[in-house]
């Protein structure tokens, strides 16, 4: 073995032993109840993540401040979090019967409450990916706080940069600031972050809003005050976990409610005995190739291939986006709207309303079987295992035991892959478990030549199922891949539904064991490239082909 292969896999060592770190630690301080992330008791977790250095993160390891990760992290927190010295994690405790209003982060379904001006309240709802998904992102964000306070503060702390002190007169007095003097503060910021001025403008740029034109100074401000605030006079942050939280995780509380809602309905519209075939997807892509057709005559005639559904998919199509829905309200769909807490939102199809005449597949397969198509909307990591386990259990009303005759199970998601790019699709062979000793090989009824022909790469093999896309390490992941482990893609969820599936059909004989399993993933990113990680942005109209390519394929097999 070479020199180079044997720092490679040592690297891949460390950062697998870092993961396990992060994983056994943030465990550890849950049950504890509570931590200060930049205390004595938050010091695993930083080192860890130090040593790990996820790509997302980019340069959390340098004295520089990193920009992109700093986006990616704050569009999935709380707008406000950086102003608050107390983080309090809970489950859904009545909040939204108070007073409070509830702050949602841009990029991550969740409930949050701001209590008084020191304290933020984070619902969990969705599991322990959630609390690791949370304190990874809260740990980078106090490291790059530290890293402001580091280089703003002369003589021990006793004085500032000048630069701080004339972003501190801007945040704090409200200023409204000229075009000029927005741009001289961004050169203070620049010198501050250890940035160029165009890096700073375009984060400015990014997270300006007409309502807030300078969130990214008050941003750093917050950010930097606060861990001022930790070093000089010990007001350490600090994160808690609810003792409901504590004793609620891990039971299935909101799966269950949720599962049992779905099948409440499907009872009331008498589809509870029909065959059913479920599939995990968004909310747009099944409704769409299945009613488009039919509500958008015209526009069918003129537009052909994908360009129907990549005009749906532009954010000024709301009208036409609402004329499929009232459309597919009276053809067959009931839209259920999440109301458990587990902020997955379920569509109902009934394929006898169908009207196969004006849509895009034909019913061959399932012409005798007349079956309930169930769309769920994406779930969050481990509350994959949760959700898929609780729905496929027998609905028991009034104890008597009624099994559901699943037919099939259709898993389409994001994953970041290992070779090629940004839209590319994934068809998974097996599901590896980061961090255990658990994988899943499954016969998948989607094979790499169903999706060739639609302009984009498609790739076979086997998929890790990762703790967090924050914990994405480009030493570990170039391991998986170069090894015979012939890993081609990480997702979040993968292993928790087979998982659920295999129990379910093989052990507890809820389903049978011949329900067909389905999973295809199209690229979000490529952890292994440079500029090609989640923290360099979104898909945007690339993701419309492969999505409606793997929704087509799954939706012709059930058809």
């Amino acid at each position: 073995m070479s020199e180079t292969k044997k720092i490679e896999r040592t690297r891949a060592q460390e950062s697998t032993n870092a993961i396990e770190k992060l994983y056994i630690s943030m465990r550890h301080l849950f049950s504890r109840g509570f931590y200060k992330p930049m205390g004595v008791s938050g010091e695993t977790l930083r080192k860890s993540l130090l040593l790990l250095r996820p790509e997302i993160y980019g340069s959390i390891a340098e004295d520089r401040i990193e920009l992109n990760g700093l986006i990616y992290v704050i569009e999935r927190l709380p707008e406000g979090i950086e102003e608050c010295q107390f983080i309090n994690l809970t489950a859904d405790e009545g909040y939204k019967n108070s007073s409070f209003q509830a702050i949602i982060p841009p990029k991550r379904r969740r409930n949050c409450y701001r209590i008084d001006k020191d304290q933020m309240n984070i619902e969990i709802t969705r599991g322990r990916s959630e609390i690791y998904d949370i304190l990874t992102h809260l740990t980078f964000l106090f490291i790059e706080s530290h890293k402001i306070q580091n280089r703003i503060t002369l003589n021990e702390g006793n004085d500032f940069v000048r630069e701080w002190k004339h972003l501190e007169d801007i945040v704090l007095h409200h200023k409204n600031i000229t075009e000029e003097e927005k741009e001289v503060t961004l050169v203070h910021l620049g010198n501050i972050l250890g940035r160029t001025f165009n890096e700073v403008s375009k984060t400015y740029n990014t997270f300006s809003t007409e309502e807030n034109p300078n969130r990214f100074f008050q941003l750093i401000y917050w950010l930097g005050k606060l861990a001022v605030n930790e070093v000089l006079e010990n007001n350490k942050r600090t994160v808690t976990f609810s003792a409901v939280l504590i004793e609620e995780i891990g039971h299935h509380i909101y799966g269950d409610i949720w599962a049992n809602n779905i099948k409440r309905v499907l009872k009331v519209n008498n589809l509870l005995t029909r065959p059913i075939h479920i599939i995990s997807a968004n909310m747009h892509s099944v409704l769409n190739s299945i009613y488009a057709k039919g509500a958008l005559p015209e526009e069918a005639k003129k537009i052909e291939g994908f360009e129907l559904y990549q005009l749906l998919s532009n954010s000024n199509s709301k009208p036409l986006q609402k004329a499929v829905k009232d459309y597919a309200s009276k053809n067959g769909l009931i839209y259920i709207k999440d109301t458990s807490g587990t902020n997955i939102n379920v569509q109902i199809i009934d394929t006898d309303k169908i009207n196969f005449e004006v849509c895009s597949f034909k019913k061959e397969n399932s012409l005798s079987e007349s079956p309930v198509i169930i769309v769920m909307d994406y779930a969050f990591g481990e509350q994959a295992y949760e959700t898929m386990d609780e729905l496929l259990k027998p609905y028991q009303p009034k104890r008597k035991k009624h099994h559901l005759d699943v037919k099939s199970i259709s898993i389409m998601g994001k994953a970041g892959i290992l070779e090629g790019g940004k839209g590319d699709i994934m068809i998974p062979t097996a599901h590896i478990f980061e961090g255990t000793a658990d994988n899943y090989p499954f016969k998948n009824e989607l094979t790499k030549e169903d999706l060739e022909g639609f302009g984009v790469k498609s790739f076979d093999g086997s998929m890790v199922s990762v703790l967090g896309t924050s914990l994405q390490n480009k030493d570990l992941l170039k391991f998986f891949h170069d090894s015979t482990w012939n890993v081609i893609g990480l997702e979040m969820e993968g292993a928790h539904y087979q998982k659920a599936i295999q129990s379910a059909s093989r052990i507890r004989g809820n389903i049978s064991e011949d329900v067909k399993v389905r999973y295809a993933y199209y690229a979000s990113d490529n952890p292994l490239e440079t500029g090609a990680t989640l923290a360099s942005g979104g898909l945007g109209m690339t993701g419309v082909v492969p999505t409606y390519a793997i929704t087509q394929k799954i939706l012709e097999q059930i058809f």
